[in-house]
């Protein structure tokens, strides 16, 4: 029964601690993105800490204010009551009866209505008198006094009866409430004794008036922060308007829209800010204008001297076969010259042919001939076209591939070339060490690496391997003559897939290739099924400190110390090199 109660007690509390949780993260993603919120909430927060130091200060300057005159004005009353029923008590009786009866004439005398006993005690207000006598009792045994003396407090009758006047502040209960008094005393000589004169001033209206300048300082600080907080609203939005419009317009411009200016208004900083934008958008706008027209003369230059080329290059061939098929004729330097004459033409068919590839990339007019495909027939293609290439080297390819069919829908022209690459390019690094082929797919995506273990790439190099005509050694000989294009050409063709083609590599341990594929087109990739890194890397080993060689201590004997007398400087001397 408890369980049944206290289980939607405690879903109900994580349910409050999660709304709880999910509004502290909205305001504090509103926080960061808002200027004008922190701008206004900082003003309410600076201003509320500023309006209550003030109130309080002047709360407390008016309420002592207040009891300052209270307290003077009621000093000179008892002062001037004493004055006014000492020659009642001169000649007094010490018999308890003759002492309250003397005591109840003196405060009738000082009750008196209409009778102002001092001029200046007229801020004094309304008091209640009290008389008693400090030492006497009644014969009920209660002390002689005429009055409230109950409302005395202990301490300043004791300061009484050592002589002194003075006041006190306290707080009664009466019928009416708890009701605060200024409570003043003063010692009244007698022919027996001093008596105890009290005037209770209750502070009911100075009370009033504090209460009154507490609320109303409590109403005009909320409404003056309330002000505050529209003002700084408003003046806020001023400063931030423009600021968010040159956001939105900026963003614009950065999606395209080049055309996309500031409205200039006025002369002050926002509109120098709103001519400056507009400048540097222009600048840029004109900047990428000359950028998109070098490119499109460099593109249009590379794809008319390609096709122009091809027809004179037709000729060339075609001559050099005939001198190549004749070659057996020639003197042995003709005929060499004539085997060199048609490998380089061989070389300067691929270099048109992947410059005409390159520009039709760089024009955007590459259309993806998209079928679904099982890529390990892909890899064994190109495995045959390299097979030559591999042999003249030395090296050898291992073919990892799944035993099942590992399709994708892609162009099989292009990843067939992106892999013939990849093979050639390890091929032609790796030194003669094996080259390694693998293939996996998950389903989502399909991943080929090719390594190599030959020299490796310098720190940095990864990122520059698929840039045009970039090589990591252009002193070193190339086995296969490439173009300088073939990883451009392969990273291109991968984007166009939606795929990635990632390098990695290090000195002495060889290089990675990675293409990873969607198996759908337009799928998007969220990670590879292979690792980009080999897992059978050697564990890196700090080298130790090496150690310091122990320095033989020599210990020399008294006969084997020699003083020799320093040499007089003279003029010349010698030059210390």
């Amino acid at each position: 029964m408890t369980s049944r109660w206290f289980d939607p007690a405690v879903r109900e509390l994580r349910r409050g601690v999660e709304r709880a949780r999910r509004q502290a993260v909205a305001f504090g993603d509103l926080w960061r993105r808002s200027l004008q919120l922190r701008v206004v909430v900082s003003t309410l927060a600076l201003s509320s800490a500023v309006v209550f130091v003030l109130g309080m200060v002047l709360q407390v300057q008016i309420t002592g204010q207040l009891l300052e005159t209270k307290i003077e004005a009621a000093v000179r009353q008892t002062e001037a009551s004493a004055a006014a029923i000492q020659p009642d008590l001169a000649g007094l009786n010490p018999g308890p009866d003759s002492v309250k009866t003397r005591f109840t004439t003196a405060l009738n005398k000082i009750n008196t209505s209409g009778v102002d006993l001092d001029p200046t005690s007229s801020g004094a207000g309304a008091f209640e008198p009290v008389l008693r006598d400090p030492v006497g009792t009644g014969s009920d045994g209660m002390p002689v006094a005429v009055g409230q003396y109950e409302d005395v407090p202990d301490g300043l009758f004791k300061m009484l009866e050592r002589g002194s006047a003075g006041y006190q502040i306290t707080t009664v209960e009466r019928e009416t409430g708890p009701t605060t008094l200024l409570v003043v005393g003063k010692p009244v000589n007698s022919s027996a004794r001093a008596m105890h004169l009290y005037l209770l001033f209750p502070l009911t209206s100075e009370q009033a008036t504090a209460d009154v300048v507490q609320s109303t300082l409590v109403v005009g600080g909320v409404v003056l922060l309330l002000l505050l907080a529209l003002i700084a609203n408003l003046v806020t939005r001023q400063v931030v308007r423009p600021v968010r419009q040159a956001a939105e317009i900026a963003e614009r411009f950065a999606d395209g829209s080049l055309d996309e200016r500031m409205p200039v208004v006025g002369e002050d900083d926002v509109a120098r800010l709103a001519e400056s934008y507009n400048e540097m958008a222009a600048s840029i706008q004109r900047q990428i204008h000359q950028l998109e027209e070098f490119g499109q003369l460099q593109r249009r230059f590379t794809s008319d001297v390609s096709h122009e080329l091809r027809t004179p290059l037709t000729t060339v061939r075609m001559a050099a076969d005939v001198l190549h098929a004749s070659r057996e004729q020639f003197p042995g330097g003709l005929a060499r010259s004539t085997e060199l004459l048609v490998d380089e033409l061989d070389r300067f068919e691929s270099l048109l042919g992947d410059l005409l590839e390159i520009s039709r990339l760089d024009a955007g007019v590459e259309e993806l001939a998209a079928e679904l495909v099982d890529i390990r027939v892909l890899a064994r293609r190109a495995h045959d076209a390299v097979r030559a290439i591999a042999n003249s080297s030395d090296t050898t390819i291992v073919m990892d591939l799944p035993d099942h069919e590992v399709t994708a829908e892609l162009d099989s022209r292009r990843v067939e070339r992106i892999l013939r690459n990849l093979l050639a390019n390890a091929i032609d690094h790796g030194e003669g060490m094996p080259v390694e082929l693998t293939l996996r797919g998950d389903g989502e995506a399909v991943a080929v690496t090719v390594r190599d273990r030959g020299v490796g790439l310098r720190p940095g190099e990864a990122d520059l391997v698929f840039n045009r005509f970039w090589r990591a050694d252009p002193s070193r000989n190339r086995r296969t003559g490439g173009t300088g294009l073939g990883l451009s050409i392969s990273l291109e063709d991968a984007r166009l897939h939606g795929g990635w083609l990632e390098a990695w590599g290090e000195r002495g341990l060889g290089a990675v290739f990675r293409l990873t594929i969607p198996c759908r087109l337009g799928h998007e990739l969220t990670g590879s099924p292979l690792p980009l890194e080999p897992p059978d890397l050697p564990p890196v080993v700090e080298p130790e400190p090496d150690a310091p060689e122990p320095v033989e201590e020599v210990e020399l004997t008294e006969e084997e110390f020699t003083w020799q007398p320093a040499q007089p400087v003279t003029g010349d001397r010698e030059e210390v090199r």
